[in-house]
Order: C-alpha cells, then structure tokens, then sequence
C-alpha cells in the first residue's frame, strides 16, 4: 500500500505541476479570466492533495488503523479526479453542468481527512516528553 500512495502521489504532483504551466503559458490568452481562475482552482487542490496522497503513504504503516488510512488515501485519489477534473473540464469546455460534480470531489476530499483525524485519534500515540 506504500508504494502505491507515493506512486499516486508522485505522478499527481507532476500532472498538477503540467496543468499549472499548462494554464499559465497555453491556456492564459485562450479562457476568459474567470475561466482560467477555475482552472487554477483545480490545479491548487490538485496538487495539495498529491501531497496529501504522500503524506498517506508516510502514516500507511505508521497508524494502526488498517482500514482509516488506505481509505483516506482513496478517497484523496477520487477528490483529485471529481473536483479537479470536473473544474479542468470546466474550464475547457464551458459546459457549466460539469461544475455539478465538484461538490462531490469535495466531500471525498473532506471524508479523507476526517478518516486520517479519526485514525491519528484513535492511535494512542504517547504524548510526547517534556
């Protein structure tokens, strides 16, 4: 499960990275502003959450919860691909009904996190010397 949370989160980072410079020098004279603020939009949470897929990967065997961490991991994965991918279609096509399913990204997004909360939560670290 390791290597495939930093595989996903590397190749992540570099796709958010492509659509970043892709947004910046291709797409800036061809969208409207609004337009290309979605884009950036998408690419923000794009790479932020490449990074969280990393940081899945560093706490995969770190936190006992077998279940939590995987699962906060996926549901990052399906964020990226329903928040950002839905703004990028956005942006590209104009089709404003694309813009429906980001919510739904979102929610993956904020499930993640909450499964990592629980799971840190619920390790029974020892706190730490003072």
């Amino acid at each position: 499960m390791l290597r495939t949370f930093v595989v996903l989160g590397a190749a992540n980072a570099f796709v958010a990275v492509a659509c970043g410079a892709f947004g910046a020098h291709a797409l800036r004279d061809r969208l409207s502003p609004n337009l290309l603020a979605v884009w950036q939009t998408g690419v923000q949470y794009h790479l932020a959450h490449a990074f969280a897929l990393l940081f899945v990967a560093l706490l995969a065997d770190r936190l006992p919860d077998r279940r939590l961490v995987p699962a906060a991991g996926w549901l990052f994965a399906a964020g990226i691909v329903l928040f950002s991918g839905s703004l990028y279609a956005l942006a590209l096509s104009g089709v404003r009904g694309l813009g429906a399913v980001t919510p739904l990204g979102g929610v993956c997004f904020l499930f993640g996190w909450a499964s990592l909360a629980v799971a840190a939560a619920s390790a029974g670290w020892p706190s730490p010397r003072h």
